[in-house]
């Protein structure tokens, strides 16, 4: 890479040379850019074999534009090649996610997540002191529009909070969740 560009978002699928391979030359020549794949491969084991060698991240399709800017912004704020070392880790008050390892951690000390829990948490985080609707969350963690009659994100956020802390995750009444970033 000449240094031209910011950010890398990268297909699985190309042409000729896949993706993998592409990373693999990319971080094999001391690149140390930021990759985010972006592709309609969405098993484990694509997801992790992407991460390991060396995406900072990994969208499957279908996805939503507004996550997709929200992970390129991320990544731009964690640094470029001129800055030291990136970080995959996002911390807010007194909750950190590793975003490559996926461990959570919560006042020090390791939590588990599922993988639900750990993706409503990066959404939370990635959005730290913002209300956001049980439709945005639904629609960023579970891939699909809102059923008015589904609770399915009230019994996600109540086992998040048992996991971090009651007071981390605010309930706004009659519009949604805010994570605090001051606690």
């Amino acid at each position: 890479m000449s240094g031209d560009f910011d950010l890398v978002i990268l297909d699985i699928g190309l042409p000729g040379m896949n993706g993998f391979e592409v990373l693999e030359q990319m971080r094999a020549s001391g690149s140390a850019l930021p990759v985010v794949v972006l592709t309609a491969r969405d098993s484990v084991t694509d997801t992790v074999s992407a991460l390991d060698g060396g995406a900072d991240d990994y969208i499957a399709k279908p996805f939503r534009f507004a996550e997709l800017l929200a992970r390129v912004r991320l990544r731009l704020r964690q640094g470029g090649e001129d800055q030291t070392p990136r970080t995959d880790l996002l911390e807010v008050g007194r909750v950190s996610l590793d975003l490559r390892t996926r461990q959570a951690r919560s006042g020090g000390t390791d939590i588990d997540l599922s993988a639900r829990e750990f993706k409503l948490a990066e959404v939370f985080m990635l959005n730290a002191g913002q209300v956001l609707s049980r439709e945005q969350l639904l629609s960023h963690v579970w891939g699909y529009d809102f059923d008015p009659g589904s609770n399915v994100v009230d019994v996600y956020v109540g086992y998040l909070r048992r996991k971090v802390g009651n007071d981390t995750i605010s309930t706004v009444r009659g519009v949604g969740y805010r994570f605090e970033s001051a606690r």
